[in-house]
């Protein structure tokens, strides 16, 4: 029972990255994979961090007993990312997929980590 909560909490995490993810795109009328300024570029990326961080939380809750749950997520998150990364068109701008495999992806681990030391303090 433990593993499945682990792998649900991993997926659910995920889902809350990639849903808010495209909700970005929807809403702002951009295309994620092309050219943008530095300022939409920077605001992304805190934005991406901060649901990635909500996922690898919200993983973590799912499985309490299983820290391994956020690192789930965080494999899936990295994994998607590469896999856009090496299939997106030579012409498509990869600023997003560096981004998710540089910032957003730690975030999912690191984030859960800090609440646990948080209450431990």
């Amino acid at each position: 029972m433990r593993v499945l909560r682990a792998i649900v909490g991993a997926l659910a995490g995920y889902f809350i990255f990639a849903v808010t993810g495209v909700l970005l795109g929807v809403l702002s009328g951009r295309n994620l994979h092309a050219d943008q300024p530095f300022w939409f570029v920077a605001v992304t990326v805190v934005y991406g961090m901060l649901f990635a961080a909500l996922g690898g939380i919200v993983a973590s809750r799912i499985a309490p007993y299983r820290s391994w749950a956020a690192a789930g997520m965080m494999g899936l998150l990295a994994l998607g990312a590469a896999v856009s990364l090496v299939m997106s068109p030579e012409a498509d701008a990869r600023w997003s997929q560096w981004a998710a495999l540089l910032f957003m992806a730690p975030s999912a681990i690191i984030a859960p980590r800090l609440l646990r030391q948080a209450r431990t303090d």
